[in-house]
């Protein structure tokens, strides 16, 4: 079993960082003027689903590491009382109301990466931010389905444990090299609901193994906790994988000091939205679920699939 001396400690994350300072270059030119991380998906941008994630998992306080050209991610988050008058005198609650949820969601600061030096690098903006307490880091790339939250089953291992804690998923063979890479023991423990598999702690990482040289298929996904330790371990760093700094490297070397790094794995609905396939994929996916438009949209669907692509 897990440890149980600090069981049933209080909460003290109340933080989340969103590194998205990247230059969306696979998505080019569709993201030339456009945030890679304000493209609809479906009826709302990725970021969207990020901030209303954390809020929903008790972290209200949200920094967007951002990067040159990306000031409409702020915006997004800001009030706009010309459109909100325009639709209340149209009559247009539904739109008016959705404008308004974007600006209420949580509050919402930013900082400026200035230049891209890894993700390791875009956590360590957040420093001044976060301050001496625990906090979440979402990468824009992962979506968690609403109905499968992971966030405050880790939330409540950090409060528990201390430590790392870590969002894990088994990938294909071939997916292998795109991740960091954990080595796991078991600790006896599951999360609750179908969605989440073993509670687990991690003895080893790496990033971005090559198969043969990987210690298992079990890769970190966007879900982060970490303590306010990563950001001297980040600072103390060299880049690595890609020339970059990499966070992996650094809760690596917390973990050999002899930090406690805890895993969750994720069994539920998963949106990867970094690649164009993968952001169809996620766009079809949670289309046919959308609560006003799926059953149309899955009805066109159908017929597509069976009479056009037969």
């Amino acid at each position: 079993m897990v440890e149980t001396s600090a069981a049933n400690k209080p909460r003290s994350t109340r933080k989340a960082v969103i590194p998205a300072a990247g230059q969306g270059t696979r998505f080019l030119p569709a993201t030339k003027a456009v945030p890679k991380e304000l493209l609809p998906v479906v009826d709302k941008p990725a970021l969207e689903y990020i901030v209303e994630e954390s809020a929903a998992a008790g972290l209200d306080d949200v920094l967007l590491v951002t990067g040159r050209g990306k000031s409409a991610m702020v915006d997004h988050f800001d009030r706009r009382p010309d459109l909100e008058q325009s639709l209340e005198e149209k009559g247009k609650t539904k739109e008016l109301n959705a404008v308004r949820r974007s600006s209420e969601i949580a509050s919402i600061s930013t900082c400026r990466q200035g230049e891209p030096k890894g993700l390791g690098h875009a956590v360590l903006c957040g420093a001044t931010h976060v301050g001496n307490e625990p906090f979440a880091v979402m990468l824009g790339d992962d979506l968690i389905d609403a109905r499968d939250p992971i966030l405050p089953t880790m939330l409540d291992i950090q409060a528990e444990h201390g430590g790392i804690v870590l969002a894990l998923l088994e990938v294909p063979r071939e997916h292998i090299n795109r991740y960091g890479i954990v080595a796991v023991e078991s600790t006896g423990r599951t999360g609750d609901g179908a969605h989440l598999g073993d509670i687990v702690r991690v003895a080893s990482m790496v990033e971005k193994p090559e198969p043969d040289d990987a210690p298992s298929n079990l890769a970190i996904i966007g879900r982060y906790v970490l303590p306010p330790e990563i950001f001297d371990a980040i600072r103390e760093t060299k880049p690595g994988a890609g020339g970059e700094i990499q966070l992996t490297d650094a809760m690596a070397s917390l973990l050999a000091d002899g930090t406690p790094v805890h895993g969750v794995v994720f069994q539920g609905r998963r949106y990867d939205t970094g690649a164009k396939i993968d952001y169809l994929k996620a766009t079809v996916l949670l289309g046919v679920d959308h609560e006003d438009l799926g059953s149309e949209f899955k009805e066109w669907l159908v017929d597509y699939v069976r009479n056009d692509l037969a």
